[in-house]
């Protein structure tokens, strides 16, 4: 019997002459402001960075990687995404920090004219004003190694937090 015969590899059946159904890992990088904001900015590049390291070997492993930017810059989308803290990043529906901890954030402040906080990222006990590309890279492969994607994501009543009432209402009001 030769290799043609046997399908791709040795076993004999044609295990290998189906194709493996590809699995994704999809992201989901919300933010209010790319322009000004430096957290979101830097979160979008360690985003990029994180994807870019991994994507090869997930790739090879079956996983496809969607993701998608969406940026909430009104009332609606926040409600639509239950959007909590600017910037986040959620992996197959789940955010990436076991928390939402937020500080003054001087550029979304500027912008909007009001006070605004935004997502602070702790990992290891240190705060960061962006996620370490570590922790995104961790986040991404604990839902390759764990498969979450297959458990519903809870469906708790979604309110939007008053610092994004804040800073809407600021950006309205700017905008008059």
């Amino acid at each position: 019997m030769n290799k043609s015969d046997a399908g791709c590899c040795s076993c004999g059946s044609s295990c290998c002459g189906q194709e493996q159904k590809k699995r994704q890992i999809i992201i989901d990088f919300l933010y209010l402001d790319l322009s000004v904001c430096k957290r979101c900015q830097g979160t979008e590049t360690n985003l990029e960075d994180a994807v870019n390291e991994v994507s090869t070997v997930l790739r090879t492993a079956g996983f496809d990687i969607v993701v998608n930017k969406i940026n909430i810059n009104s009332r609606e989308l926040a409600i639509e995404h239950h959007f909590l803290s600017s910037p986040t990043i959620r992996v197959n529906g789940r955010d990436i920090a076991l928390e939402v901890k937020e500080s003054s954030c001087k550029e979304c402040g500027d912008l909007c004219g009001d006070s605004v906080d935004c997502r602070v990222w702790v990992q290891d006990g240190i705060e960061y004003t962006e996620p370490p590309k570590s922790m995104i890279i961790n986040a991404i492969l604990k839902e390759v190694y764990d498969g979450h994607s297959s458990i519903p994501l809870t469906n708790e009543k979604y309110e939007i937090p008053q610092n994004l009432i804040t800073f809407f209402d600021s950006l309205e009001r700017k905008g008059d």
